[in-house]
């Protein structure tokens, strides 16, 4: 697969506008990346930009800090779906890991699952707030449930995808997928998380990437 098929070209931030969006599908459709990755208000506008190409459009749910209730993320989710996302990226209830709740966890990630119907779920976990024994336990969990990923950050915490991070989830995850995603900002950096098990890339520095430079930001 070509590097540019790992890529999530991703734009969260808070001050996003419909020139930065525009930006952003104008690039996408450059470099055929695999998705966009925005925030839910852009998702209807960006699916009928992207209509008539083979770039997905990724979005966002209970974003950044996993915190929602269960409801609320469904919601989120099905709202998502009927304005034409094709993939979804949960943040799970991070204090619910905090407390080995993973049972509260794994009907979480799966009623999100049924509320995404035939759509991709990837699950976030947000590395920077766990050591390697939770990480590896969350992967497992996510193993158990009906989604297709697990995701190492939202980009929004203190730090982002780490290679170790990835090892452990690759391990653990029940044969499911993993997206590495914040600090991915080189060539090197997206081919290191694809050696160790990576098989999609979240970066708002996808064009740099490309071009062989270094980019900043998530």
């Amino acid at each position: 697969m070509e590097l540019n098929q790992y890529i999530d070209h991703t734009y969260l931030k808070a001050i996003g506008t419909k020139k930065d969006i525009d930006q952003l599908i104008d690039e996408a459709k450059q470099y055929r990346f695999k998705s966009v990755c925005i925030n839910p208000v852009h998702v209807k506008y960006a699916s009928e930009a992207l209509a008539e190409t083979d770039v997905l459009v990724c979005t966002v749910i209970g974003f950044p800090l996993g915190a929602n209730t269960i409801e609320t993320k469904v919601f989120e989710t099905l709202n998502a779906v009927q304005n034409g996302a094709d993939e979804i990226d949960m943040v799970i209830n991070i204090g619910k890991l905090k407390e080995k709740d993973y049972d509260y966890l794994e009907n979480e990630i799966n009623q999100v699952c049924k509320a995404a119907g035939d759509k991709l779920v990837k699950v976030i976990v947000e590395i920077c707030y766990l050591d390697d024994l939770e990480i590896k336990k969350i992967s497992q969990v996510v193993g158990n449930t009906n989604a297709e990923f697990i995701k190492t950050s939202t980009g929004f915490g203190p730090s982002g995808a780490t290679v170790a991070a990835v090892k452990i989830m690759k391990e653990n995850v029940n044969g499911k997928e993993v997206k590495a995603a914040g600090g991915v900002r080189t060539k090197e950096d997206l081919i290191h998380m694809i050696e160790v098990g990576a098989t999609r890339i979240g970066a708002s520095s996808g064009v740099k990437i490309m071009q062989g430079q270094e980019g900043s930001g998530y």
